[in-house]
């Protein structure tokens, strides 16, 4: 199955928190979308594996991807190492994204950094027709960083105000890890009230900044090229 764009996130919740909103829209759009949760999220405070599974799957069906999967990669160990590029380079293979969606490259979360590394040196190398010649290369034409903690300049915004709403049932999806006072669970940055509303905050930030209600950032190294300016408006 061959992708329009992945969105590549550290743990099972990382895609809904920070990018989901535009994921919903490119579905929309008629594009096809999947995504890759690099860890099971082993380590975390809060919820099992079994758990953040269970919530990852139900998450799935209200996003609507084609596909999702887990590559196992250790949780707060996500090493740059051969064994995790190459598991990285054969779901970008076996996908063929022509984009891929990825942590900005600082976070105060190392996992996230650390990914982000990862996934950028993965996507370049998946393009050596030497390197695992067993499986075809492919080149993905942009990488598009997603914004986790720190926040950076962004190169655009996109409007979710039509999406919100979904990536926000999505989030609610993680019962474990979010503002959930039924839980029964040690208390985290997370998990705090404060953490959801910031969701919130920051989405009408942005979208403020482009005359809308909601918005979601992004940032890409390159410079943009624009074929046609009236596309623009």
């Amino acid at each position: 199955m061959e992708l329009d764009a992945l969105a590549f996130g550290a743990h099972r919740d990382d895609i809904e928190l920070t990018c989901a909103g535009t994921v919903v829209k490119l579905l929309k759009q008629g594009y096809s979308v999947g995504i890759i949760d690099l860890t099971a999220g082993e380590m975390g405070t809060r919820g099992t594996m079994e758990e953040r599974q269970k919530e990852a799957e139900e998450s799935t069906k209200v996003l609507g991807v084609m596909c999702r999967e887990n590559l196992g990669i250790p949780d707060a160990n996500i090493q740059v190492n051969d064994e995790n590029k190459r598991k990285v380079i054969s779901v970008i293979r076996k996908y063929k994204p022509k984009v891929i969606f990825l942590p900005y490259w600082m976070d105060r979360h190392p996992d996230h950094a650390h990914a982000s590394q990862l996934v950028s040196e993965s996507a370049f190398l998946a393009g050596l027709s030497k390197l695992y010649p067993e499986m075809p290369r492919h080149r993905t034409q942009k990488l598009i960083y997603y914004m986790c903690h720190y926040q950076f300049e962004p190169s655009f915004v996109v409007d979710v105000t039509e999406y919100h709403e979904i990536k926000m049932k999505a989030i609610n999806c993680f019962k474990s890890q979010i503002y959930n006072p039924n839980y029964q669970g040690e208390p985290t940055y997370i998990s705090s009230p404060e953490y959801i509303e910031s969701i919130e905050v920051r989405s009408r930030y942005y979208g403020g900044l482009i005359g809308k209600k909601y918005g979601e950032p992004f940032l890409v190294r390159e410079m943009i090229e624009i074929e046609d300016v009236m596309t623009l408006i």
